[in-house]
């Protein structure tokens, strides 16, 4: 005779709210009640928010044109960061830098202050909340230890919600890495290493004076301009394909606008250069272009047949890095 099954009890009806349901072991029951594994329950709803791809993670900030540059184009480069409401005691300064020796996510140094790594691989879709979270860990760590990896909680703050909105970001490009130590004699054997291995591998760059997230930058072959732009893509790509059209979209003789990429939710256009063109001949010639480029944006009459081939030409040619 087959033996009964003792019935099962029913799960307790839901107890808590969403907002409430703390993080729990994924295969621990759901502290929601719903008799499910957290994984499978609230788990899930935790894991989408962490992974959600945000387009714009920069959107907000003072300087996002420069933060997306720094991001993704420039090898080495600093700045000074203003948090809301002033630095905890004990923390002389903030400064972001494009990358640390060892790819440490931050660094606090022997005397308070920290470096936060921008160009590290992010847990999460939403880079600003990682780093908010590296910023927040390396504030607390240990003067004199790097801060190691970690998950951003998925309900955790944003750089926007912990920096000062009204504070100026003004990147400083440097030719190496020589900030990472404040004493580079007394470097230890592995920052040394991880020191001349950055050096030779950084591209020449230089920040064009007045023009925001526009960057220089010399190749083997020829140099180039990027220059990432806020403004909307559709209208980018229209008044870009007006200049191209009309012949006014290079930046002088033997330059060229060779087409743009998309990062971090902003276009950015780029230029081939002559070897000969460095940063300083380049200044004049994309500020004249940058006058130009207004113009075309403020135009919204349609575009002409000419100009729809152009335009063709250049969607052609995007790719997208973010």
């Amino acid at each position: 005779m087959a033996k009964k099954r003792r019935p099962q009890p029913r799960a307790a009806a839901v107890q808590t709210k969403d907002a409430e349901v703390p993080v729990v072991g994924a295969r621990e029951p759901c502290p929601c009640g719903s008799g499910r594994r957290y994984k499978a329950c609230h788990g899930r709803e935790a894991a989408h928010a962490v992974t959600e791809l945000v387009r714009r993670p920069f959107e907000g900030l003072p300087g996002e044109c420069d933060w997306v540059a720094l991001r993704e184009l420039v090898p080495a480069a600093t700045t000074e960061l203003t948090l809301k409401g002033g630095l905890p005691e004990g923390v002389p300064s903030v400064t972001l830098a494009t990358v640390l020796p060892m790819a440490w996510p931050a660094l606090r140094r022997d005397n308070g202050a920290v470096l936060l790594g921008l160009q590290n691989d992010t847990s999460s879709g939403d880079i600003s909340r990682d780093l908010a979270d590296t910023l927040q860990r390396a504030l607390t760590t240990e003067p004199g230890h790097p801060v190691a990896a970690g998950r951003a909680p998925a309900d955790g703050p944003r750089l926007q919600d912990l920096l000062d909105p009204d504070a100026p970001f003004e990147p400083t490009v440097h030719t190496g890495f020589e900030f990472w130590v404040e004493n580079a004699e007394n470097a230890t054997a592995e920052v040394a290493a991880s020191l001349e291995r950055a050096n030779a591998a950084a591209i020449p760059t230089a920040r064009i004076p007045g023009l925001e997230g526009a960057y220089w930058c010399e190749a083997p072959e020829k140099n180039h301009l990027r220059w990432v732009t806020a403004h909307p893509e559709e209208q980018l790509l229209d008044a870009l394909a007006r200049l191209h059209a009309a012949g006014t979209s290079s930046l002088g003789e033997g330059t060229r606008l060779v087409g743009s990429f998309r990062a971090h939710g902003l276009v950015v256009p780029v230029w081939d250069l002559p070897s000969s063109m460095g940063a300083d001949e380049v200044t004049a010639p994309a500020a004249a272009f940058g006058e130009r480029l207004a113009k075309a944006l403020a135009t919204d009459t349609p575009l002409t047949a000419e100009e729809r081939r152009a335009r063709g030409g250049l969607t052609n040619r995007q790719i997208t890095l973010s």
